[in-house]
């Protein structure tokens, strides 16, 4: 009986030759072929056309290397305000497009690491330059979160259940309401917006809450990726998911650098 299976149906077909007539070597030929099929290597995302998990780290570093040669440039060249507000505005333009575009727009997505790149150097340049040592701190705390969080996700202990994501949507949209009280309280004296100098508690709480807030979207980043991943998206969805990892890991960099300036202050 013939098998309905394709690579097996080669194999498992009835032989109409009498076995004496048969050529040397030829009766192995079908079982050769489909030993071949099973030591072959395991379909990549260019050929199965769905992103993996590969597919995301590449391009999520390939943006972050030219975020880092960027930033390394604006940082050498101490370009100085204008290069902050260029980048943020490029950037916040960019991420605008690459968050509402259906279409993948790779080139849109490096172009916000480049604007990312420019104003996160000129700002590390600045808070480097009023407190020394605090940028290799700063990395070094993001980076820890980072590998923290993926740990406790990967383990099962963090999942992003319906639950979790409102909590943290929830408490996301009063952060960014207490910093904006706060951004309007400074400008007109009544606090010191920011925390860039000087240190009082609305500041403090801001910038522990901020790093627990970017930390924990780094929940549901993961969780996203891993639902695109096991959904069989296309594998130019990674870019997608690269640059969502790249939007929390700068946020999460730049609360991480604010709140050890805070702490510097309250010495």
């Amino acid at each position: 009986m013939e098998s309905s299976n394709p690579v097996l149906k080669g194999a498992f077909a009835p032989q109409t030759r009498p076995i004496g007539s048969a050529r040397s070597g030829e009766g192995m030929t079908n079982l050769d072929n489909l030993e071949q099929v099973y030591n072959a290597p395991a379909a990549s995302s260019t050929r199965t056309g769905r992103m993996t998990i590969d597919d995301v780290v590449i391009r999520t570093g390939m943006l972050f290397a030219v975020l880092v040669v960027v930033g390394g440039f604006a940082w050498t060249a101490n370009l100085g305000g204008g290069a902050i507000m260029l980048g943020l505005i490029g950037g916040f333009i960019l991420a605008m497009v690459n968050s509402f575009s259906k279409k993948i727009r790779p080139a849109a997505v490096v172009g916000y690491a480049i604007f990312q790149g420019l104003a996160l150097g000129a700002i590390s340049r600045v808070y480097e330059s009023i407190y020394p040592g605090i940028v290799s701190q700063a990395i070094l705390g993001t980076l820890s979160a980072f590998a923290g969080v993926l740990f406790m996700y990967r383990s099962g202990r963090l999942r992003a259940t319906p639950k979790f994501t409102r909590t943290l949507i929830g408490a996301t949209i009063g952060y960014f309401v207490l910093g904006l009280f706060s951004l309007i309280g400074a400008m007109f004296g009544l606090g010191n917006g920011y925390g860039l100098y000087g240190v009082s508690g609305l500041s403090l709480l801001l910038a522990v809450a901020g790093v627990a807030l970017a930390s924990f979207f780094l929940v549901l980043d993961f969780d996203q990726i891993e639902k695109g991943v096991t959904a069989g998206v296309p594998n130019q969805e990674a870019w997608r998911a690269g640059f969502g990892l790249m939007v929390t890991i700068i946020w999460l960099y730049l609360e991480v650098l604010r709140l050890l300036a805070i702490l510097r202050n309250d010495r």
